[in-house]
């Protein structure tokens, strides 16, 4: 039988010290887990893992006369999960401290059991004083690296403690329903009678929300199409197109096929669906055919249309940019530790010349609507006016959302705004 806890400490371990993601380290690992529940427990120990790791990291040097991470990786991190256990998961003594000793056994690191064991008494023993060191720093109060968190604070200085208290807490559940195949009535009753717990979205006509994540694919309606799973805030996406039947319309970036799946939904479109990397291209197909959607799907880079481009131009273009993903903590942890501060320049360089690369391939009369992830003034404004300043036939149109607030051009969601994860969008039309 495997260790869960053992087996978490080893991808736990791949995710902050080697760089991979947590998506590749819970798909490389949960195979080995037959029980569901061991797999709910590695997916719950490897999220609270890589979201509290800048956290607890800085700790273990306080409690540990020669530090691990070089030697015994695996071990290291399965004492930061046995920290989390405690403050974080809240699980028993006995699961957090006997059961995290055990799993170091499971390591075949049987001599280091008792190193294991004095760590963590000494963390109960310690815990309020050294709560009280961590949380008097923003990056170790927050477990956000150092830059970002003057970062965030740099750019939203009345919102940087909310922003980043929200990238920590648990995100709800949000889907979309699919208007080709039902609607949000129908799929809130179907939800209510499997016993869940679901509500209509205040203002986004499409969403659903539930309090609690979970496997989708056990949801009634998943493998008919009726719905998929979508953030709100990546849900507005479509309102600001506004697209309308019959259109051309190029989702550059695509993948993995949310927002043009949602498009789609909205209106019969003659929609590109654009991604640099062949390999997301088969993801994008995937959700189309389970909705019951067609789009063109072209690998092409964004930034360099000559290569790709039939000389039509489109109606609308949605440039959902790559960008830092600094407004999704709370969905995707494991940013935190992969992202660098020197990222921030190269990717508002590739924003900026996607956008002026995708300009002159809109109609006269058309609409760009400018998306990221990003809570970041450097990738969001800064691009939108880079394209302001380049095309004299660019206009910005102002307009605003029931949450967020506006930025210096666009408008942003912050981390938690109206329970969404963080988003920038600005409306671009050509004159």
């Amino acid at each position: 039988m495997t260790d869960t806890r053992a087996l978490a400490a080893t991808a736990l371990a791949d995710i902050a010290l080697r760089g991979m993601s947590l998506r590749e380290a819970m798909e490389r690992h949960a195979s080995r887990l037959p029980d569901p529940r061991d797999r709910a427990l590695l997916m719950a120990l490897l999220s609270e893992g890589a979201r509290w790791w800048l956290r607890f990291d800085p700790v273990l040097d306080r409690l540990l006369a020669q530090p691990l991470r070089r030697k015994e990786p695996a071990v290291h991190a399965l004492l930061i999960l046995g920290i989390v256990q405690l403050e974080i998961l809240e699980l028993s003594d006995y699961a957090a401290v006997a059961a995290t000793v055990e799993a170091t056994r499971a390591l075949k690191r049987p001599r280091l059991a008792g190193l294991v064991n004095a760590v963590l008494r000494r963390w109960q023993r310690e815990r309020v004083g050294l709560l009280a060191a961590l949380d008097a720093a923003p990056q170790t109060r927050h477990a956000h690296p150092p830059w970002l968190a003057e970062a965030i604070t740099r750019d939203w200085p009345i919102h940087a403690e909310t922003v980043m208290a929200a990238d920590n807490l648990e995100p709800p559940l949000m889907l979309r329903a699919n208007r080709r195949v039902t609607t949000r009535e129908a799929l809130l009753e179907r939800l209510h009678l499997d016993g869940q717990t679901a509500t209509a979205h205040p203002w986004l006509t499409d969403a659903i929300v539930l309090p609690h994540s979970g496997d989708v694919t056990r949801l009634s309606g998943f493998a008919s199409g009726e719905f998929a799973v979508q953030d709100g805030a990546a849900q507005v996406a479509a309102d600001l197109l506004d697209p309308r039947a019959d259109q051309r319309v190029l989702d550059a970036c695509a993948a993995p096929g949310g927002k043009a799946c949602h498009l789609l939904e909205r209106a019969a479109l003659a929609l590109t669906a654009l991604d640099a990397e062949p390999s997301r291209l088969r993801r994008i197909g995937e959700n189309l055919q389970r909705l019951g959607l067609h789009a063109e799907l072209l690998a092409g880079d964004a930034s360099a249309p000559d290569t790709w481009w039939d000389g039509q131009p489109y109606d609308r273009i949605l440039v959902d940019a790559p960008c830092s993903a600094t407004g999704v903590l709370r969905r995707r942890p494991d940013v935190r530790l992969h992202r660098r501060q020197s990222d921030i320049p190269t990717l508002a360089a590739l924003q900026q010349r996607i956008l002026l690369a995708l300009w002159p391939l809109l109609k006269p009369g058309g609409r760009l609507v400018y998306a990221t992830c990003s809570l970041l003034r450097a990738e969001n404004e800064a691009s939108v006016q880079a394209l302001l300043a380049a095309a004299g036939d660019a206009r910005a149109v102002p307009f605003t959302l029931p949450t967020g607030q506006p930025a210096a051009v666009g408008w942003q969601i912050l981390p938690g705004d109206g329970d969404l994860d963080g988003m920038y969008y600005a409306v671009i039309e050509k004159q």
